[in-house]
């Protein structure tokens, strides 16, 4: 099932409702950066602290969500009955306001400071990652799909991001 933005604006009201702070990242960040809805999504990717999961899957266990997927000890999927899907990254925030993503066998992949951003989603202002980070974030770590072309390409011509390989020049 599609996630529309009326599911966006439900997930972060409840989710801003118990004082949890997400930030939008895969392709309803780049979305955002962009201000308008670009294509069909099928899940809505966040960055969330670590110490916040319990609290994020308690508040949208109101919802109806539930675990679908474990991709890593950093990394899960929940779903509800409709087949929306909210794809957590778990984030240790450190002092200074960076993050550290944790993979088992990898080093930290870290996000300084200043990728936090925000951006616009059907006219609420949404925290999100950069259009730089965006593009650093699909371009290492796997082999980016269809859509993290589309996706690329749209920070490209419309922000101005540099592309990255694998992305175009």
């Amino acid at each position: 099932m599609p996630v529309e933005i009326a599911d966006v604006h439900e997930l972060l009201d409840v989710l801003d409702g118990v004082g949890l702070a997400v930030t939008l990242c895969g392709g309803w960040g780049v979305d955002a950066l962009i201000g308008e809805q670009t294509r069909p999504h099928n899940d809505v990717d966040i960055w969330v602290a670590m110490e916040d999961d319990s609290a994020l899957r308690a508040a949208l266990a109101r919802l109806g969500f539930t675990q679908f997927r474990v991709d890593n000890p950093s990394n899960h999927v929940l779903a509800d009955e409709s087949g929306r899907q909210v794809d957590v990254h778990l984030i240790r925030v450190e002092d200074d306001g960076s993050a550290l993503y944790e993979v088992v066998g990898d080093d930290p992949y870290v996000l300084p400071r200043e990728v936090f951003t925000t951006g616009v989603v059907g006219g609420r202002t949404v925290r999100c990652i950069s259009a730089d980070q965006q593009m650093l974030d699909h371009a290492s770590g796997y082999v980016p799909g269809e859509t993290d072309l589309t996706d690329m390409r749209l920070l490209h011509e419309r922000i101005g991001t540099a592309y990255l390989p694998p992305f175009g020049q």
